[in-house]
């Protein structure tokens, strides 16, 4: 079965995002860079909010940029041909490789888990992991040495005890890294 993963930086304090809504936080740099370029190539399809979407559309037409090195080309072309599902009720269309889906995340995890494949179903983005918190295989946390004081959690606020196995945990630069499976 295809797995369900949850990849997001958080602040050392817990929030993907801070009280501003933004996220440009020290340690991102070149490798992190890479470690993110180094997940997406197992990840089949990509669920995300409205929100995230917005963000990333930035990629969609990046590749017109000549100012982008070498990493953020090849980024470009792994993002572009990924297939991303878009959640959201105020968007009418999306663009590029995605498409949209007002409701019912956990129904789509569950379809795409049921066609062919072995790529992962990831996630990005706060609300859905909360919307799929019992569906979720693996989390992958990059905890920047930042401390924002609020904003939104990257670990939803539902009172669910799930218990976790560390499986991997390294620094990238000023980046921890860890790697935890939902033990079922």
């Amino acid at each position: 079965m295809r797995r369900v993963t949850y990849s997001m930086g958080v602040s050392l304090d817990g929030f993907i995002v801070g009280p501003d809504g933004g996220f440009d936080w020290p340690g991102l740099d070149d490798d992190v860079f890479q470690l993110s370029m180094d997940e997406i190539h197992d990840v089949d399809v990509h669920l995300m909010g409205r929100r995230l979407y917005e963000v990333m559309l930035y990629w969609e037409t990046a590749d017109q940029d000549p100012t982008l090195n070498a990493a953020e080309r090849e980024w470009t072309a792994l993002w572009n041909s990924l297939p991303k599902v878009v959640f959201s009720t105020t968007l009418t269309e999306v663009q590029g490789n995605a498409r949209l889906l007002s409701g019912g995340v956990a129904e789509e995890i569950e379809r795409l888990r049921a066609e062919p494949g072995d790529g992962e179903i990831a996630i990005g983005g706060a609300g859905l992991a909360e919307a799929a918190a019992h569906l979720i295989d693996e989390y992958k946390i990059r905890v920047f040495p930042v401390l924002v004081g609020g904003g939104i959690p990257f670990f939803a606020r539902n009172e669910r005890l799930v218990n976790l196995d560390l499986v991997e945990n390294r620094t990238v630069g000023k980046v921890v890294y860890l790697r935890y499976v939902t033990v079922r």
